[in-house]
């Protein structure tokens, strides 16, 4: 594997270089600044590591002048965090905050190699098209980029299907995402499409509700304990991190995690490794990781209740996730869709919505989304004494008008 590494600080270069070249599938050369490197690294190369702040020209410039696809590893210090969010956003594949571990970089290089392949193989894709595709790059094609595992999402608008695309985009990465937006909205749901369009398909999802569990169990949750790390503790247990191992990691509700357990999350995105409560022997794991939040993170972390290191870390790739009201052209087929699902749950003749329900059910603001959404579906479906469910079965008004007291 060929490496180039950027870096305009000789220590820290060289130190790579000689750390990196021990690792005998490793060809490396080094470049002091980004336009040596311009003038001289080719097609070749399937990694370029750099740093992002160098004189010249720094390392963001750097990956907007290249001219071919490679794996990119930035390297930035704690100030550059921001700058180290925008690379990811501009195609590089991970980043690694000063100092750290040469070990660190190599697991980070080797994890990323299949990466870096599959995007190389999807860019010459799109210039080939489908003609000179392989059957294997078709198959992988219609897994990822061209399929569409989108059975439950019910409805499409042209907010939907911007969200989609996107998120399709980032399921060919490893990198984090956060999806933001208010309570109800399906967040959950859009981690799984991430996941079942990503390389991972085949592997665990797991979801956690940070809020839904007491704070002294979450750590054990999260990374397992060993027997008679605690009262309770009656033998070995593996945690979520574990169980997910080479799949998908769902954190719902990131802001409601604890500081406490901020500060070892951090470290198990870092250095990609585990350790369960009471134990001492680390774990290798290998997990995608997407969070999801209706808080405002940023002011939890003016006032010191979220690391701010964590935020950049989960937050590589964020995903607005618009309320119902903006996308008002899925309404009516997900009521539909719901309403049926309900009638096979509970064993009722099949049920219809009246004209005047329908168009009840778009004037409705939905400020709980989807969620209140699918509820109001349900409760109409089982209180209706017709088949056919109107206006009053959906009690509508009178959940504006709770609304409006409170």
């Amino acid at each position: 594997m060929k490496i180039a590494i950027v870096e305009d600080d000789i220590n820290m270069r060289k130190s790579l270089e000689i750390a990196l070249k021990d690792c005998k599938e490793f060809e490396i050369s080094t470049f002091k600044h980004a336009i040596e490197a311009l003038q001289k690294i080719d097609e070749s190369y399937d990694f370029i590591v750099t740093d992002i702040n160098m004189p010249k020209m720094d390392g963001i410039e750097f990956i907007k002048q290249l001219k071919f696809k490679c794996g990119i590893i930035m390297m930035t210090g704690d100030a550059t965090l921001n700058r180290a969010v925008e690379s990811l956003r501009l195609g590089a594949l991970d980043f690694l905050v000063k100092p750290f571990e040469v070990q660190t970089l190599i697991e980070v290089i080797k994890k990323n190699a299949h990466i870096a392949k599959v995007r190389l193989r999807a860019d010459e894709r799109e210039e080939r098209r489908v003609g000179k595709e392989d059957t294997r790059e078709i198959k992988y094609e219609r897994r990822v980029k061209g399929s569409d595992r989108r059975k439950k999402f019910y409805g499409t608008s042209p907010n939907l299907e911007k969200i989609l695309k996107l998120l399709k985009r980032a399921a060919l990465s490893d990198a984090s995402v956060m999806l933001l937006g208010e309570s109800g909205v399906g967040k959950e749901l859009f981690a799984k499409y991430i996941h079942e369009n990503s390389d991972r398909y085949n592997k665990p999802f797991i979801a956690i509700n940070m809020a839904a569990i007491a704070e002294h169990l979450l750590e054990s949750e999260l990374f397992g304990h060993e027997k008679g790390a605690f009262t309770d503790a009656i033998a070995q247990k593996k945690g979520l991190f574990e169980i997910a191992d080479g799949g998908t990691l769902f954190l719902d509700e990131i802001g409601e995690m604890p500081l406490s357990l901020q500060t070892k999350l951090l470290r198990v995105l870092q250095e990609r490794e585990i350790t369960r409560v009471g134990g001492i022997k680390a774990k290798k794991i290998d997990v995608r990781i997407i969070s999801a939040t209706n808080a405002f993170i940023e002011e939890q972390i003016e006032n010191n209740k979220f690391r701010e290191d964590l935020y950049y870390r989960l937050n590589t790739i964020p995903v607005d996730i618009p309320p119902l009201r903006e996308r008002k052209e899925e309404i009516l087929d997900i009521a539909k869709e719901s309403l049926k699902n309900v009638c096979y749950k509970y064993k009722f003749k099949q049920k219809f919505f009246s004209d005047q329900a329908l168009q009840a059910l778009l004037e409705y603001n939905w400020p709980g989304n989807i969620r209140e959404l699918i509820s109001v579906v349900e409760r109409a479906a089982i209180l209706s004494e017709n088949d056919e469910i109107n206006t009053d079965d959906l009690f509508l008004e009178s959940r504006k008008r709770r609304k409006r007291r409170y």
